[in-house]
């Protein structure tokens, strides 16, 4: 990487898809596309880029401001990851790979991806405070839209034996991979929902939406064993009332409020 970069800032009064579209031809180099401005950035001299396009703006009669910089060049995935802090909540402290170990925490290895739950969320968090509290080894347990699989994965490290679903099929490819990187697995996976599962559960967790949690109620429901624990959270403070109702048939064991999310543990 070189010690330093160029930036060329483009912002003509008009014809912008014009000026884009020659900058386009004059670089082969990323350029970032501004409401009303352009963005060329480069390792090499941008000097001839900006005087054409100047020459440019000539022809065309139009008024286009420009400006050259030479700059720093920073590492910017150091950067990035020194703004990823681990987190720590009940038996777990969820870290990114190149964090290290808490030694008097079980570890979960979470590296920021696409898919929701990298353990800072207060709604992943209190999951994973009532995963600590409620799940025990050798329970069947099945995570209902498990995302980056961060609360699969905490229940495989309580010696569970965990399923996970999902009606997208990039957070179970995410999960996989995560799994691996933990060092556990789990017992089955499918796309899809909770009214695809094939047995019953001692406990269920669906970090999901309020909306959804509504929706799918029942088949939640039927998925747990006789006195199993449902876990649900994705819930807004205003939504909580909606919810409640459709669950009204369960015991409420817990709920946790963090800021203005809810996560209910309830008893079959």
């Amino acid at each position: 990487m070189s010690e330093y970069y160029y930036e060329l800032i483009i912002k003509p009064t008009q014809h912008l898809q014009a000026f884009s579209e020659l900058l386009s031809s004059l670089t082969n180099e990323a350029i970032e596309e501004l409401e009303d401005s352009i963005i060329a950035r480069s390792e090499e001299d941008l000097s001839d880029v900006e005087f054409g396009i100047q020459e440019f703006a000539k022809a065309l009669g139009t008024e286009c401001e420009t400006v050259h910089t030479k700059k720093e060049n920073i590492d910017w995935i150091k950067q990035y990851q020194e703004s990823v802090k681990s987190v720590e909540v009940g038996k777990f402290f969820v870290r990114p790979s190149w964090d290290s170990i808490n030694p008097d925490k079980i570890n979960i290895i979470i590296d920021p991806a696409l898919s929701f739950g990298s353990g800072h969320h207060e709604t992943t968090s209190s999951c994973l405070e009532a995963i600590s509290e409620y799940i025990k080894e050798n329970d069947e347990v099945l995570d209902v839209g498990t995302g980056s699989g961060i609360l699969a994965i905490a229940a495989s490290k309580l010696e569970a034996k965990v399923d996970i679903c999902d009606t997208d099929e990039v957070c179970i490819v995410d999960t996989k991979s995560n799994y691996e990187l933990n060092n556990t697995s789990f017992e089955t996976s499918w796309i899809g929902s909770a009214n695809s599962a094939k047995k019953q559960y001692d406990v269920v967790i669906a970090n999901i939406v309020a909306d959804v949690l509504v929706f799918i109620a029942s088949d939640l429901k039927k998925c747990l064993k006789d006195d199993g624990i449902l876990i649900i959270s994705g819930i807004l403070d205003k939504h909580i009332d909606k919810v409640l109702r459709k669950f009204q048939n369960l015991e409420q064991l817990k709920l946790i409020h963090k800021n203005e999310w809810i996560t209910v543990v309830f008893k079959k």
